[in-house]
């Protein structure tokens, strides 16, 4: 539960993006809406992620946790771990597969990662109700899935019990570019030809529509700023951002 306010009512949640009732029909179903879509689309989510990184998003993912300090012997946490793609880049740097744990509402995502790291613990849950002791890990990862939790602050919240004295975190982003020509182009893009693509390559429905989810979440994400800030309002120290690719956002922070 959210913290309670001065009024000693709990605090609103920190959502990371308005209702987006093109999609659902209230607040309410969006849980429900993001697991199902995401059930459908897993098999194709590792091509999607290559295509909207011009297949640069493995190495993108491994040169990130290696440049926020992630070490072998260390015991990861990597929470909405999807279909495991930065549990394979943690395991490209070479951590023990002993030492990682993945966690994702989506059984189809699950389902997809389990196919290819099954000596990894992969649990069934939510970033804002982790299923994890306190003080248990050295160092907690989110690749791309921020815009699709409930409250921000329950999640960082979450992080902090987690991690052990010292520990560190990396969220991976897409951020809405500034720039008013790579604006246009980015979601044409990401709204129209990979959806395109991705049809004409399985048929399946649900991958256009994740697609067209993708970038309403990422139009409509809240700035930087409020994500920096709601991690030191988390209790977190030394949080940072770097930008690469003017979209690529690295949100560092320490315990």
């Amino acid at each position: 539960m959210n913290e309670p306010t001065k009024t000693g009512l709990p605090a609103a949640p920190l959502s990371p993006h308005r209702p987006l009732s093109e999609f659902y029909a209230a607040p309410a179903a969006r849980q429900e809406f993001v697991n199902e879509l995401f059930n459908e689309a897993a098999p194709d989510y590792d091509w999607v992620s290559g295509m909207m990184s011009f297949g640069r998003d493995r190495v993108y993912r491994r040169e990130a946790l290696e440049r926020a300090g992630l070490k072998n012997g260390m015991r990861l946490l990597d929470v909405a771990t999807g279909t495991g793609l930065m549990v394979r880049a943690a395991l490209e740097i070479g951590m023990d597969p002993a030492l990682i744990t993945g966690v994702d509402p989506s059984q189809g995502m699950l389902a997809e990662n389990r196919k290819h790291h099954p000596q990894v613990k992969l649990l069934e849950g939510t970033g804002e109700a982790l299923p994890g002791a306190d003080a248990s890990v050295d160092f907690v990862c989110m690749g791309y899935a921020l815009r699709h939790v409930e409250d921000l602050s329950k999640l960082f919240a979450e992080f902090k019990r987690v991690l052990k004295p010292g520990g560190r975190v990396l969220i991976l982003e897409i951020t809405r570019p500034t720039n008013r020509v790579a604006l246009p182009l980015i979601r044409f893009y990401m709204q129209h030809l990979v959806p395109r693509l991705g049809w004409l390559r399985r048929r399946n429905k649900s991958t256009v529509k994740l697609m067209q989810y993708y970038w309403a979440t990422i139009a409509e994400c809240v700035p930087p700023e409020t994500i920096l800030a709601a991690l030191e309002a988390a209790g977190f120290k030394n949080v940072k951002r770097t930008v690469s690719n003017g979209v690529l956002s690295e949100y560092i922070a320490e315990r």
